[in-house]
């Protein structure tokens, strides 16, 4: 999805002009993907924009950059200021996607990354709907990639780590190019990962089901952490199962969920129709409510939300 530029980038401390906020091309983590990036979305509520559950995407952001050896050398608190301040200093009150990433920069090059600067950005922009408005109304196709999840004993798949995505960049690009909407990634064992950048659920017999994160190679999603959470509020039976493809097939409704992504409704796997290929009532109750909730229109949830 373009970009559409704003006024400032917090780097390292410091809010500076979009168009200044550039790093040297010998940087270490573009040369070998050594960094760490999170996902966050700020939306309008009645109070201004308000970012949802901040503080938990920093934790992970923080919790990547531990298991990838990489110190951060700020707080957790001064993370959350600092994305605040990014989003006030360009006005975002329509909402905004938020960007904060810690990289390995420049002045060291090989495959040890001990020695090279850490560098820390945050980056927020006006964007619309991931997999499209027509996919939150009415669902998405999806395939199964030929790519596989990695093991985690080959890469730390708890981590949200700039080089693992290039993994999810090849089942993307398979599946857009095949004429899908978007992956479904498989665990070296077979078994239901997560799609390129979402996390993934199924509804049968009223019961709610997502892959255990750990077990399946998956990073722990926040939208889905939220949605399990809501569900369970709402009274639904929440399960965390291992899957296998045909289980998606047979499903009575599925739907992804992610930062980016939001809550969208799976219309087709495989060229098999989930359901009735239209979302479904679990999953248009969740999405709705969602949506409430990080408008701020749904007071028991407003601690997910730091208003700017």
């Amino acid at each position: 999805m373009p970009i559409t530029p704003t006024q400032h980038i917090w780097m390292d401390g410091h809010l500076v002009p979009w168009d200044d906020a550039m790093v040297h091309v010998l940087s270490h983590g573009l040369h070998y993907g050594t960094g760490a990036f999170e996902g966050v979305r700020a939306y309008p509520t009645a109070n201004g924009p308000a970012v949802f559950r901040l503080r938990e995407h920093m934790q992970r952001l923080i919790n990547s950059c531990k298991i990838l050896m990489i110190e951060v050398p700020f707080t957790l608190d001064g993370l959350c200021d600092a994305v605040v301040a990014v989003v006030r200093a360009n006005e975002m009150t329509e909402g905004c996607y938020i960007r904060p990433l810690v990289y390995l920069g420049y002045g060291e090059m090989g495959v040890n990354p001990l020695p090279a600067p850490v560098n820390v950005a945050i980056a927020c922009w006006p964007w619309g709907a991931y997999l499209g408005d027509d996919g939150h109304a009415n669902g998405v196709r999806m395939k199964i990639s030929s790519w596989h999840r990695h093991s985690p004993n080959a890469m730390p798949t708890a981590a949200k780590g700039t080089g693992l995505y290039v993994n999810s960049g090849l089942a993307k690009v398979e599946a857009i190019k095949a004429g899908y909407d978007e992956a479904i990634l498989l665990g070296p064992d077979g078994r239901i990962s997560e799609c390129s950048g979402e996390n993934l659920f199924i509804v049968r017999n009223g019961v709610i089901v997502t892959p255990p994160p750990s077990e399946a190679g998956a990073l722990a999603g926040i939208t889905q952490d939220s949605i399990v959470t809501l569900a369970r509020d709402l009274g639904y039976e929440v399960r965390f199962e291992a899957m296998v493809r045909t289980d998606l097939y047979l499903a009575d409704e599925a739907f992804l969920t992610g930062t980016a992504a939001e809550v969208v409704p799976i219309a087709s796997v495989d060229d098999r129709v989930v359901g009735s290929g239209k979302p479904g009532p679990v999953t248009s109750q969740l999405q709705t409510t969602y949506f409430k909730i990080v408008r701020g229109e749904v007071s028991q949830y407003s601690s997910w939300l730091t208003v700017c």
